[in-house]
């Protein structure tokens, strides 16, 4: 999700190349990145002295690793970098390292983590960044959330919403927004979340951020689905499906077209049903996901079952089951089989519901 150019009298936080590296990786939550190039602080070539030259080194070493991939790494060359500022008595850089540090550590799942950098760079004194205390904030909110402490998540996140108000900052606040709805999500308050959210939509449609549209279209569907309101759910998800296809993001699409069918399903639209899972079994096949290939043939025959057309239904189990076998997973091949005997039996196909009963006995390990 495309999270936010700041105004021009914003000043920029993080270095761009960790934030676009990391773009979306924690699913649902909107993270947030920034303007083009790196901090002056980090492109000044000869610093005021070899303390602050040598810790600026490791800044940009660390921002190497993490884009490798080596996190471990990188997060060991933030701290060395991290603790020669202090030395240094660095305090703006400081606030800098610490809120990269909080950042990756929040990406790669280490929410504790997160949390005691960002407390860290809270703490810091004589600081002047309140871009920075936004993006830490909304870091320390989101980790609260992951480690269920949805008090602390809905404090931190409300502090970061008033923040991006008085800077004027709409990319953050939509952030902002989306992520005090999952909280609410989280912790059941479904009605509360899907307020939170459409505030979100309604600024992120003003921005005309397709990616930013996506992300929340999704999780207000997911919210009204947690309700049983389907039909909201549906309506949501059609524009969320619509606009992932249109930005070539068939990932996202194929997890979201999972959900459309399946509120398609409880409603008793089966043929819509189908329609949706067989535009996700596309995908998957496009993606070579043999996961979600196979999800998508069990929901495709169980739907086409609903509706009374077993011999189509027989033909999706059959694949799943051809599938099972080439990924040797006896749970997905026994469930196969199972569905091909019942299918059998409904066409009133006895003999072969037998072959499969029996493919069921005498290929136990397959």
């Amino acid at each position: 999700m495309s999270q936010g150019e700041h105004h021009n009298n914003s000043k920029n936080t993080i270095p761009v190349e960790v934030a676009k590296y990391m773009k979306q990786v924690r699913r649902n939550t909107i993270t947030h990145e920034f303007d083009q190039g790196l901090p002056e602080e980090l492109l000044v070539t000869q610093e005021s002295d070899n303390q602050s030259s040598a810790a600026s080194s490791l800044l940009r070493q660390g921002i190497k690793q993490q884009k490798a991939g080596d996190i471990i790494a990188a997060i060991k060359s933030f701290q060395q970098s991290l603790e020669m500022f202090q030395l240094a008595g660095d305090v703006p850089q400081q606030e800098q390292v610490l809120s990269l540090l909080a950042l990756v550590t929040y990406t790669s799942g280490d929410y504790k983590s997160a949390v005691t950098y960002s407390q860290q760079c809270l703490a810091l004194k004589n600081t002047s960044d309140p871009a920075v205390r936004m993006q830490v904030l909304s870091h320390l909110g989101n980790a609260y959330r992951h480690l269920n402490n949805y008090s602390k998540a809905v404090e931190f996140l409300e502090e970061c919403l008033k923040l991006t108000k008085q800077l004027q900052d709409k990319r953050s606040q939509v952030a902002a927004l989306n992520n005090l709805g999952l909280v609410y999500k989280a912790s059941g308050n479904f009605l509360k979340a899907i307020e939170y959210q459409e505030q979100s939509l309604e600024i992120v449609q003003e921005l005309q951020d397709n990616w930013g549209i996506e992300q929340v279209l999704k999780n207000i569907g997911n919210a009204w689905y947690a309700l049983d309101n389907y039909a909201k759910a549906i309506a949501y998800y059609e524009k969320c499906v619509k606009i992932a296809i249109s930005l070539n993001n068939p990932r996202s699409a194929a997890q979201v077209l999972k959900n459309l069918g399946n509120a398609c399903y409880a409603i008793g639209d089966y043929a819509k049903a189908i329609k949706y899972y067989e535009k996700r079994l596309q995908l998957a096949r496009h993606l070579k996901d043999q996961r979600s290939e196979e999800q998508s043939l069990a929901s495709l025959g169980v739907a086409c079952e609903a509706l009374g057309d077993h011999g189509r239904a027989i033909t999706y189990y059959e694949a799943r089951l051809l599938l099972g076998r080439t990924l040797k997973d006896r749970r997905i091949e026994e469930q196969a089989l199972a569905s091909l005997k019942i299918a059998c039996y409904a066409l009133g196909d006895y003999a072969k519901a037998m072959q499969y009963q029996q493919g069921t006995s005498t290929n136990p390990g397959v």
